[in-house]
């Protein structure tokens, strides 16, 4: 069947939780790096706690706490946003 180009496209909700897995963890990576390379920035590098129980600035045991939690949090976007999406388009048709 072809796709009606009038109608928006539904989100493949797997693709969409890698995307959004791999993205918030890369951007946890970054954030790391600059705590640690550049220690004069002036960034609240804390604030991660907020987002990220359990987490506090730094140790080996948290940091890959923080990546699992930053990985988690990709995933339970794309579950909760990507069928909502998928549902009010399909209504909307």
């Amino acid at each position: 069947m072809p796709h009606d180009p009038h109608r928006p496209a539904l989100i493949p909700v797997v693709t969409l939780g890698l995307a959004l897995s791999l993205f918030l963890t890369f951007s946890y990576v970054l954030c790391i790096l600059g705590y640690l390379l550049l220690p004069g920035m002036p960034v609240q590098h804390s604030a991660l706690s907020i987002f990220l129980p359990g987490f506090e600035l730094l140790s080996w045991r948290t940091f890959f706490l923080g990546l699992g939690e930053s990985f988690g949090w990709g995933w339970y976007i794309a579950l909760v946003f990507g069928p909502l999406y998928n549902f009010l388009v399909s209504r909307r048709a």
